[in-house]
């Protein structure tokens, strides 16, 4: 109770001292309505033309030509295929990093929209449709919105802003750096050094124009675990001859989901272990020598990865030492916790508030997805939310779920994400300074 007590006295001394200028707040949520036009036009050119990621060579120079245009400072390519735009305001002041990821996935789109995607690509050796069926194309448009409106007003900016187009969120399978952690390593955070970093990803399952976020843990740390069972092939008939490495890995799979519902303290914090490809044998009737495994793990603290690694190998080896055979246990390290800096993200609550309204904002639990903004974010504080996109005067015939051929987002949503991240940079600018 003391603790909520001091948060609400913070945000209200906060609220008296960190607003930007009323006249100036309207004209900039004007701006913001006026720009709606080009919001939708480039978000639906974005998705139509979409690029796996690394492969964003269009989107990528069609950014950076537009950001030239509002004549700003621009490095292109970074990190591959990303754009870093930089605008200095008139007056001294910190410096503000907003980032938008661009990739797309191998998803064949389902939707019915004239500007539905018809790209096809040859990936993982199937060839497949390319969607942008996560967001990345409302994520664009919004961040040059933003672009546009603070180049506008850069007189008012005190400090400066970068703007980071960031290629390949969704990952690469060649084991290589990219994304945040290769933008992080060419310098995008230096010259000049970053102070604060903002970004948002649309949900299309939370209703238009809201805005969803938390203190600390908001998206899972996620990492990759391969687990390799060799046996002892034999004739499908036979199979006492065999070590049966499919049984052995059935067994496996099992045993993985006692780890999380009885090995962990689970009121602390959550965890996943999926095993989401499982691969053995040729043929019906022949016992195989080996099964692969992958799979993927999500938590929310650091503790508790570590226990969970250890359990996974653990229990693999030894149920495969149980039965004759022998697992393999390998597990690579991806995204981080999406970890909302406590301070920042109460200095900053009251700017989602006037940027939607305060009965639009809402605190939420963590989410088992995870985001390589983390990357940015272990690196300089940072906040992470949800813009809510819902097309709720839609007639769908099913959700619009994340990653999925039916994916959709209703555009109303692209001046919201516009406004609060304006808000968020002219608001962080104008606090006063210890």
């Amino acid at each position: 109770m003391k603790k909520t007590y001091l948060l609400l006295l913070t945000l209200a001394h906060i609220a008296c001292f960190a607003q930007t200028d009323a006249k100036l707040q309207a004209k900039l949520d004007q701006q913001a309505k006026e720009i709606e036009p080009k919001l939708i036009e480039w978000r639906r050119q974005f998705h139509q033309y979409p690029e796996l990621s690394n492969q964003e060579f269009k989107t990528g120079k069609k950014i950076a030509d537009y950001l030239k245009s509002l004549g700003m400072e621009v490095q292109y390519p970074v990190a591959k295929t990303g754009v870093v735009g930089i605008l200095k305001g008139s007056k001294p002041g910190p410096v503000v990093a907003l980032r938008a990821d661009m990739d797309a996935l191998p998803v064949n789109e389902r939707n019915s929209l004239p500007f539905a995607s018809k790209e096809k690509v040859i990936f993982n050796g199937t060839e497949t449709g390319v969607m942008h069926a996560c967001g990345h194309d409302g994520h664009m448009s919004i961040l040059m919105g933003v672009a546009e409106i603070l180049s506008k007003n850069k007189n008012e900016l005190k400090g400066t802003v970068k703007f980071l187009f960031q290629p390949a969120e969704e990952g690469v399978s060649n084991g290589e750096d990219a994304g945040a952690f290769l933008m992080v390593k060419e310098g995008v955070l230096e010259n000049p050094k970053v102070d604060v970093v903002f970004g948002l990803h649309i949900q299309s399952l939370l209703p238009t124009g809201q805005l969803a976020y938390r203190a600390e843990g908001l998206m899972a740390a996620v990492d990759a675990v391969n687990i390799k069972v060799t046996g002892v092939g034999a004739h499908g008939a036979t199979p006492w001859d065999s070590v049966d490495p499919i049984v052995v890995s059935s067994q496996i799979i099992m045993g993985l989901q006692t780890i999380v519902s009885r090995q962990l303290d689970l009121p602390k914090a959550a965890a996943v272990i999926t095993i989401g490809s499982l691969h053995g044998g040729i043929r019906r009737n022949i016992i195989p020598e080996e099964v692969n495994m992958e799979g993927t793990i999500r938590t929310f603290d650091l503790e508790m990865q570590k226990k969970v690694h250890e359990k996974i190998k653990l229990t693999a080896t030894k149920i495969a030492e149980a039965s004759g055979a022998k697992a393999e246990v390998t597990i690579s390290d991806g995204y981080p916790l999406t970890y909302n800096d406590p301070k920042l993200t109460a200095l900053m609550a009251p700017s989602l508030a006037k940027a939607a309204g305060a009965e639009n904002v809402k605190v939420i639990q963590p989410v088992t997805m995870a985001e390589d903004f983390s990357v940015f974010q272990q690196k300089v504080p940072g906040l992470f939310y949800f813009l809510g996109a819902y097309p709720v005067d839609m007639k769908l015939t099913k959700r619009p779920v994340h990653h999925t051929a039916d994916f959709m987002l209703d555009e109303k949503a692209l001046v919201t994400g516009v406004k609060s991240l304006v808000t968020l940079t002219l608001d962080y600018m104008n606090m006063p300074k210890k």
